[in-house]
């Protein structure tokens, strides 16, 4: 493991020359990772993370105004400015990433908040207004993280539930794999709701390439061959090709469950397009004129914690898998990783993008063999290629995608052998910690039920003395996070 103190460069590091310090600065030697490993986990991180530049379109914006999420004033955010958006604050955040906090993880539009906003939010205001909502998000979380508090307050998280944070993640992102994949889906009854596949079998070609892309994968790992997720993304992707080539299954929007999730696997006549970026800067502050102070400061609570504990938990769960955590769960730059996350908020609003954040597919990455911030050079110039290259990104389907991420969950849920199960009031915070997460979608919930717990049934067991004051402050918070919506009901808002 690597402490989070900064350590003197090793003997063995080469010396002289632009190549060489580069190499120090990143600490591609001293973290026992090459050139190659970086350059192709940070490609691995990005076709795993592309599909943002298609879905984020869709969940924000649309084709028309009949598809679009419309603000209160009747307007909508065009896909193909979404896109091109997206794809920009992508790339620039996560250079900025990896260039501060020299760590191997991805940023991108945070799939949780752009749905708050865009199901929750644009009722309320318009959308410049909502942006604006999300920059002073990012703001609130800058402040926290350059005072030192957002620092304080992971440290103040007890190991045994950083380690549940990373299984969690490592189930979360597998359940993700599973659900995009369409191996597991909505069975439309009370009982059960969730079911595998369509009508309880796997039925679809879609779903069957993604099974062979989770077997693949498996045995290329399991074989320790070097770049085995690159591989077998590609050997997938190939075979998904072959497929639509042959059976046009087409994408599910047109075929239902029986089509591809996102994006058919089609060669594009015309790869090159022009991005029109002229939403960058199309932000209003007037939502706290609009519904008042009170009610927009309760959405800014909703933004803050989501994004707070969504990237703290994303970060814990990265470092681990990579190695990069010490025994205390801290990694490497902590606040400077922190501040530039919360940047991210501040860039994604400006741009009408959504809050960028930590990407918790970026594992894919750490599982190719990344462990340096090189990698995000990597992976966010190809996003930045992808506003001028926007249809290469639907080469790759989601359910290949999707294989990958199902194997980054199963190298993170390893973490589980190093949680002590001695004693239950560790056990039920972890448990709640590890099984929240997937089940209801989010990370920051499965943090919230982990916090709470720990603070109640270690307090309540005679243990209160270890528990840290903060961690107090912090389940309190959560409390009121997860009764918001009574709150508000009696507040009118």
């Amino acid at each position: 493991m690597i402490s989070s103190t900064e350590t003197n460069t090793a003997t063995s590091q080469p010396s002289g020359g632009f190549k060489a310090r580069l190499d120090r600065y990143f600490e591609i030697t001293q973290r026992g990772s090459s050139w190659g490993r970086e350059v192709r986990g940070g490609l691995v991180s990005f076709v795993t993370m592309a599909y943002i530049v298609i879905l984020n379109p869709l969940i924000l914006g649309g084709f028309s105004a009949d598809q679009a999420a419309t603000d209160i004033s009747g307007n909508w955010l065009p896909a193909a400015q979404v896109a091109a958006v997206t794809a920009l604050t992508a790339g620039v955040m996560t250079i900025l990433f990896g260039v501060v906090a020299r760590l191997p993880f991805g940023f991108a539009a945070g799939l949780g908040i752009n749905s708050f906003l865009a199901v929750s939010v644009v009722g309320e205001v318009t959308w410049p207004e909502a942006m604006g909502l999300v920059v002073v998000n990012g703001l609130i979380i800058v402040l926290l993280a350059s005072t030192g508090l957002r620092s304080m307050i992971f440290n103040a998280v007890p190991r045994q539930l950083k380690l549940a944070i990373t299984v969690g993640i490592g189930m979360f992102i597998a359940f993700l794999g599973l659900v995009d994949a369409g191996f597991v889906r909505t069975s439309g009854q009370a009982s059960p709701p969730l079911q595998l596949g369509d009508g309880g079998s796997v039925a679809s070609l879609p779903t069957a390439v993604f099974v062979f892309g989770v077997v693949i994968m498996g045995v290329l790992i399991a074989r320790k061959v070097k770049a085995a997720l690159l591989i077998g993304i590609v050997a997938t992707t190939i075979l998904a090709i072959i497929v639509e080539a042959v059976f046009k299954v087409g994408a599910s929007f047109d075929n239902g469950p029986t089509g591809w999730n996102l994006n058919a696997p089609n060669i594009p006549s015309s790869i090159v397009s022009l991005p029109d970026l002229s939403l960058v800067g199309d932000v209003s502050f007037g939502a706290f004129e609009r519904i008042g102070a009170l009610a927009a400061m309760v959405i800014v609570f909703t933004l803050v914690f989501t994004n707070f504990f969504d990237a703290m938990g994303t970060m814990t769960g990265l470092s681990n898998e990579a190695g990069l955590a010490d025994k205390n769960g801290n990694f490497p730059r902590l606040k400077s990783a922190l501040v530039v996350e919360g940047v991210g908020a501040v860039v994604g609003g400006a741009a009408s993008a959504s809050s960028n954040t930590v990407f918790v597919e970026s594992g894919a990455g750490i599982g190719e063999g990344a462990r340096t911030g090189f990698a995000n050079i990597i992976t966010g110039l190809l996003f930045l290629a992808a506003m001028f290259f926007t249809p290469l990104t639907q080469i790759v389907p989601i359910e290949v995608a999707g294989a990958a991420l199902v194997m980054v969950g199963a190298m993170m849920v390893s973490q589980i052998r190093f949680i002590e199960f001695d004693e239950f009031s560790i056990v039920l915070p972890v448990f709640l910690t590890i099984i929240v997460m997937p089940m209801t979608y989010s990370i920051a919930n499965g943090i919230g039920a982990g916090f709470v717990s720990w603070v109640l049934v270690r307090s309540l067991s005679g243990k209160a003395k270890g528990i840290s004051p903060l961690l107090w402050i912090v389940a309190a918070g959560f409390v009121v996070f997860f009764v918001r919506g009574p709150i508000e009901s009696l507040m009118g808002l």
